[in-house]
């Protein structure tokens, strides 16, 4: 099963939104949000919600790829994020995510059993390659027990 299939089949928010996971590596996330009426802003384009959904599912396809080896030992939280809207949004978008932090930084602060945090930088873009939105997402793997 990939990232994606696993988090389509577990996280009911990437059901119901439709989420196409294109791309899921530890350098790299790409997911998908098909232009859906149902998830219609008032002007016509996918919703701010919508949107904030996207990106922080493929922040979260780039955290299960990157550390699923350490899921034994850790979870993966969210602990913050932030979303600017830049441009507007219509039809289909795509959100790109990427580390801001190296793996190797990640689990060598778990093995000092550190509570490690690191970003995740968003980028969603339209169609057309106009970046709509961006978003930093702060994920931290809190240890088990």
């Amino acid at each position: 099963m990939t990232v994606g299939e696993m988090l389509v089949a577990t996280v009911p928010m990437a059901r119901t939104l439709n989420l196409e996971f294109l791309e899921t590596t530890p350098e790299r996330a790409v997911v998908r949000l098909p232009d859906q009426a149902d998830y219609h802003n008032h002007v016509g384009g996918p919703h701010a919600g919508a949107m904030f959904t996207l990106a922080e599912s493929a922040s979260g396809a780039i955290v299960i790829a990157a550390f699923g080896d350490q899921m034994s030992r850790a979870v993966p939280l969210a602990v913050k994020a932030e979303i600017g809207y830049k441009k507007l949004a219509m039809g289909e978008v795509t959100a790109t995510a990427t580390l801001g932090r190296p793996i190797a930084d990640v689990v060598a602060d778990l093995d000092a059993g550190q509570r490690p945090e690191f970003p995740v930088a968003i980028e969603i873009t339209r169609a057309d390659g106009a970046v709509t939105g961006e978003m930093t997402v702060v994920w931290t793997l809190r240890p088990n027990g």
